[in-house]
């Protein structure tokens, strides 16, 4: 008789969709009937789930069980596999070693990424949850994906909510909008995915119907590939990192024509002489003119007024991709275009003003109530310890080592234990060399994972984890109507165990169970979590259905928001009554509290700072090819990464190396051919894919290959960010500034280079 087939509802970060077990495997997913768009990449869970990187068992690295020593061989040497008792036994006993020796702030309990679509078992939140209730440890402040923006923003416009998605809403866009300026892009291939899941995939949709409805779009980007065909989209390509002037330039035309709404600076905007006198050159300074722009940006002059002109002339909308803002001097593009748009007075207007986001993430400006998502929380952490999100491998090179950090200062932590799970700095952090050094600095790092990952193989105790397919979960986003049943569908692979069981067996052990629990087992707190977004909906006069009946359905809707959300738009209406968040209750063209600090890195008003590696700078003369990163399309960051769909998007084994003909030709490479992109910091191999739709002096390379270095000379599977520059983008966010790098490119001239990444480590079995 042929195996029962059984479909599970389930949830990832690129999508809802229903699971197909047959036999006790995965034989196919199916999209969720709700989705209009639904992403490729539900089809390479198959091949997650019962890849041979699976991590079977508990496994120590081989110098460390013996001896606590040889942190120089992570990543190089084998490991011995243990029984769950004896590695629970180990984990305990150095966390016990840690706090009593060193105190709380000797332990980093980082884990940063984006690990499951599941709030409950989210791997973040329960590592923090865990370290916090028996006693706390050094956790990070902000994020890679817009770390510029949350801390700038709340200076500015007194929230950072809009760079999460909360936008003037497409409906406002289509019947409004008639200029859509996308600084950065509005790349599709991003918009495959959403923190906490999707139900549905809008935006091509709302695209289509806004290009229907007469809307016009210019992407202002080094690549014509960052905006989708069907928008028919005029292509500006501008030198990388520069911005922040073309914004300037635009503005000296709407200052010195008289096309800005004087009324709407006046009453809602605060410091507007500091910053046209700025943009004029009326205090001494250089007058920010279109041409000099152009010397700049590369952006004809003449370009840069034609586009001022439009955007006065109609109703204009200014978005900026989260890409700007991860630059050296990042945070300046997103208050340059929050400027320009104040400038043109449309804030607050229907499908007018400034957003971020669009093509960064799916659901920016996505129609949805204003009601909280599943959320679990991780509570309080007792250390009341943090570094920024970005200066990890600065932490564990220079303990003790001063910082400053939006207007306070910090020092780095001495760290002796690293606690991570779900997530891969291996691939999000930069410089991947330094945190490689910066990596062996600590005794001993304990990973919980899935498959052996570059950050697995780094590890010195390895614990495996189940996948989501393996455990029951409840998941949704902010920004997605969506909350959606994650129903187990498989038993977990080999020896894993969830990360909330795990913790818990870790907790029984220290004696704090019950505060880490709260007496709640897997399924009492999906319905506990579920239940408490019930007031916020009754506060809206709306039906929660009953959890069975959710958990039944595998899924609840949330209505359609009743009116259009505009951004602002109360703001605009009367700034007297309904002021911002900041220092002024306006917008803040220039910030007193920026000026207090003194950072000569984020002077108080908007500003054109050079990145420290640009195509403008002298570094260009020995490196004069700009490395733009961006998200890949065949996966999540270095999620999917082992699967055969990312294998089948690679060139020559590798990730594929965009460029333009010329540059190509210029450094005698081919289509197709192996390229050696190299810098101070490094060197990786990747595969030509001559592009006309790049600009000159520039090439584009996805990040999330999984690194796989030689040595420290050779990464050899295509990982950019050992090339990126690990420096915060100021002291103000200390964000990251992956977008500031200079490289060389030639022909791989070497010997044969296989990929070694996808083979497991050498393992044994503990005898006894």
């Amino acid at each position: 008789m042929a195996d029962t087939i059984s479909r599970f509802s389930t949830l990832s970060h690129w999508g809802a969709y229903t699971a197909v077990v047959q036999g006790g495997r995965l034989a196919s997913c199916e999209p969720f009937a709700h989705d209009r768009a639904p992403s490729p990449l539900i089809h390479a869970m198959p091949d997650l789930v019962h890849s041979p990187l699976r991590v079977a068992r508990p496994s120590v690295r081989a110098s460390w069980l013996r001896h606590r020593g040889a942190p120089e061989l992570r990543g190089v040497e084998g490991y011995v596999e243990v029984e769950w008792d004896v590695a629970l036994r180990l984990v305990h006993g150095e966390l016990q070693r840690v706090r009593a020796e060193h105190g709380p702030t000797a332990i980093f309990g980082g884990s940063y990424g984006w690990s499951s679509a599941g709030r409950l078992h989210h791997a973040r939140t329960l590592t923090h949850r865990f370290l916090y209730a028996g006693g706390g440890c050094v956790d990070q402040a902000g994020n890679y994906s817009w770390g510029a923006a949350q801390f700038l923003l709340p200076h500015i416009i007194g929230t950072y909510a809009p760079v999460t998605g909360r936008v003037t809403d497409w409906n406002s866009v289509v019947g409004n909008t008639r200029l859509l300026i996308a600084f950065g892009g509005i790349a599709l291939r991003n918009t495959q995915i959403t923190s906490g899941g999707a139900g549905d995939h809008p935006t091509p949709g709302w695209l289509t119907r806004a290009r229907a409805a007469g809307m016009r779009t210019v992407i202002v980007s080094p690549s014509r590939g960052d905006a989708p065909e069907a928008l028919d989209a005029e292509w500006v390509p501008i030198r990388p990192n520069t911005d922040a002037a073309l914004m300037l330039g635009m503005a000296h035309t709407l200052l010195s024509e008289g096309l800005h709404d004087a009324d709407f600076v006046a009453r809602c905007c605060n410091g507007f002489e500091t910053y046209a006198d700025y943009v004029l050159g009326r205090a001494g300074g250089q007058a920010r003119t279109p041409e000099w722009a152009e010397g700049v940006c590369g952006v004809p002059a003449a370009t840069i007024r034609r586009l001022a002109r439009e955007a006065a002339g109609c109703r204009t909308l200014l978005t900026c991709a989260w890409s700007l803002q991860r630059s050296h001097r990042g945070e300046q593009p997103y208050w340059g275009s929050v400027a320009l748009a104040a400038l043109l007075g449309q804030i607050g207007l229907p499908g007018g003003g400034f957003a971020f986001g669009h093509g960064s993430m799916n659901g920016a400006g996505n129609p949805r109530p204003d009601l909280p998502a599943p959320e679990m929380r991780a509570g309080r952490n007792p250390a009341a310890a943090s570094i920024p999100v970005a200066r990890m491998a600065d932490m564990l090179l220079h303990p003790g080592q001063s910082y400053e950090f939006n207007g306070r200062g910090g020092v780095y932590p001495d760290i002796r234990l690293v606690y991570w799970a779900g997530g891969n700095p291996f691939h999000h952090h930069q410089d991947l060399n330094r945190l490689a050094r910066a990596w062996t600095r600590p005794e001993t790092i304990i990973v919980h994972e899935p498959w052996w990952t570059p950050t697995a193989r780094r590890a010195d105790i390895v614990l495996p984890a189940t996948t989501t397919l393996e455990r029951n979960d409840v998941g949704g986003s902010s920004r997605d109507r969506y909350i959606l049943a994650m129903r187990q569908a498989l038993a977990p692979v080999g020896h894993s165990r969830n990360d909330f069981d795990i913790y818990r067996e870790l907790a029984a052990m220290a004696g704090f169970e019950q505060t880490y629990t709260e007496g709640r087992d897997e399924m009492a707190w999906i319905r506990h979590i579920y239940e408490q977004m019930r007031p916020a909906w009754e506060a809206q006069q709306l039906t929660l259905p009953d959890f069975d009946a959710f958990w039944e359905l595998g899924h609840v809707a949330l209505p359609e928001p009743p009116r259009d959300f505009v951004l602002f738009e109360q703001f605009r209406a009367d700034p007297q009554a309904h002021p911002l968040k900041t220092a002024s209750g306006k917008l803040e063209l220039y910030s007193e509290a920026l000026a207090g600090f003194g950072y000569a890195d984020c002077p108080p008003h908007p500003a054109w700072l050079a990145p420290a590696e640009w195509l403008g700078g002298l570094g260009a003369r020995e490196w004069p090819l700009h490395l733009v990163t961006c998200q890949p399309a065949g996966r999540l960051h270095s999620q999917l990464d082992q699967s055969n769909a990312a294998r089948q998007a690679e060139i020559a084994g590798r990730e594929p190396v965009r460029m333009h003909p010329a540059d190509a030709a210029a450094r005698g490479i081919g289509q197709g051919d192996v390229v050696r992109l190299y810098n101070e910091r490094g060197a990786c191999l990747g595969g030509a894919d001559l592009d006309e739709g790049v600009a000159r002096g520039v090439v584009v390379m996805a990040t999330g290959a999984w690194f796989d270095p030689r040595d420290a000379a050779l990464e050899r599977h295509g990982n950019p960010n050992v090339l990126t520059r690990d420096e915060g983008t100021s002291r103000l966010a200390q964000g990251c500034s992956a977008l500031s790098a200079l490289v060389q490119a030639e022909k791989w001239a070497g010997g044969p280079e296989p990929v070694r990444v996808f083979e497991p480590p050498a393992l044994e079995r503990l005898a006894g």
